[in-house]
């Protein structure tokens, strides 16, 4: 897995903020998609509060280990899944979560399976895919494509 490839598309799906930002349900963040929690320096500073290039790749990295780590948790042949398909799958853990993501039961099977088409198949027969649309279009069009 490229973790510099991963860096670039979730920059681009997430956006990349170099201040505090509210989100979407009112949490604080910044950079790609960090959720300040409280063990964080930028806990309790105010929205608009600028951070460092630096301090948004720390925090950027530690989420993928972060993100890398609930996959494998999640799926048992991880390691035998190509790069490209773990990108796919990273990102995707980005954006649900693992509770979300563990119930693509059907697209994991097809997974375990390296079934890629099917996978993605499965992908797209879900709300995530109606919800978030493009974004999810492309990650299940790569994943139909990866070379068995």
């Amino acid at each position: 897995m490229n973790r510099e490839q991963v860096q670039k598309q979730l920059a681009i799906d997430e956006g990349i903020k170099y201040e505090i930002y509210l989100d979407h349900l009112g949490y604080h963040t910044f950079g790609i998609g960090h959720l300040i929690i409280e063990g964080d320096f930028e806990h309790g500073l105010a929205v608009g509060n600028p951070v460092s290039e630096d301090r948004v790749t720390e925090a950027f990295q530690h989420d993928l280990d972060i993100a890398i780590f609930e996959c494998k948790v999640l799926y048992s042949k991880w390691e035998y899944y190509p790069g490209e398909v773990q990108e796919i799958l990273v990102n995707m853990m980005f954006n649900l979560g693992r509770p979300r993501l563990s119930k693509f039961k059907k697209m994991k099977y097809h997974l375990d399976a390296q079934s890629w088409k099917y996978a993605a198949d499965e992908g797209r027969d879900s709300r995530w895919h109606n919800q978030v649309g493009s974004r999810a279009e492309r990650l299940m069009k790569r994943l139909e494509n990866v070379e068995a």
